[in-house]
């Protein structure tokens, strides 16, 4: 094996696994090639097994849970996602892509500042991005805002719903707008 292929710990995002409802196994797949730290919620985690993937954590509460060996059960106070999410942040991962089946805003605008997010629900990937954010992308692509925004400017996008937008060529499109960051969302 050739030095390139060594991955330090922490270097790729971790995968939280909230739900693996209508997720194709190919963006799986993808998420799984370098063998990132995977942490799954417990009612996922019995699929997550019979898919051979290798857990290493488990948000549960049962301290007596049957689960691979070498799985760490980490305990959550009320919210998994959030206490996920914190476990992440406290043990220095610097990023994290979370499989989930619903996106909603309060679940992670407090983590914005501390870790990078993406978050791929059925059929999208949500991701928070900064005044000014460009990106390259092909003609006729949708970009979808997630929640409401004041004084967006929108360049190389054409809206085509309130909060949906359709790339106007191939090129870079560009978002402006007067809050902190806003979620923003592709189609997979």
């Amino acid at each position: 094996m050739s030095s390139h292929h060594i991955v330090r710990e922490k270097q790729e995002p971790a995968l939280l696994i909230m739900s693996l409802e209508d997720f194709p196994a190919e963006y799986l797949g993808q998420l799984l090639e370098w063998s990132p730290t995977v942490i799954v919620a417990e009612p996922v985690y019995e699929q997550a097994d019979s898919m051979g993937i290798k857990v290493d954590g488990l948000m549960s509460n049962q301290t007596d849970f049957h689960a691979q060996e070498h799985t760490r059960i980490i305990p959550y106070e009320a919210e998994v996602l959030e206490d996920a999410l914190k476990f992440l942040v406290a043990e220095g991962y610097p990023a994290v892509n979370i499989i989930d089946s619903h996106f909603a805003l309060k679940d992670y605008v407090f983590f914005v500042e501390l870790i990078n997010l993406v978050i791929f629900n059925p059929g999208r990937k949500i991701f928070p991005v900064r005044t000014g954010f460009s990106k390259w992308a092909a003609g006729g692509e949708k970009v979808y805002l997630m929640h409401d925004i004041n004084h967006l400017e929108v360049q190389g996008l054409h809206r085509v719903q309130h909060h949906e937008f359709i790339t106007e060529k191939d090129g870079f499109y560009s978002l402006a707008f007067h809050q902190p960051f806003i979620f923003i969302a592709e189609e997979l």
